[in-house]
């Protein structure tokens, strides 16, 4: 299972990815780059959602009814 932190992770690595295309001959690689834009922003929205997630299901965790 895929945590919100794992896909914070894989954010990281394509922003640190981005930076170092940034200083070489692929910052004009417009396929590339658009690429690795796109990415990034896929994977924003999943950690978004992996982490709304994982609160949810926490709060779900605090609030269960107390059973035995």
């Amino acid at each position: 299972m895929t945590t919100a932190v794992d896909v914070k992770n894989h954010l990281e690595l394509l922003h640190t990815e981005r930076a170092l295309a940034m200083g070489t001959p692929l910052r004009h690689d417009r396929a590339y780059m658009a690429d690795l834009d796109e990415e990034i922003l896929a994977t924003r929205h999943a950690w978004i959602s992996s982490a709304v997630l994982e609160i949810a299901r926490f709060r779900e965790e605090l609030t269960a009814p107390q059973l035995g």
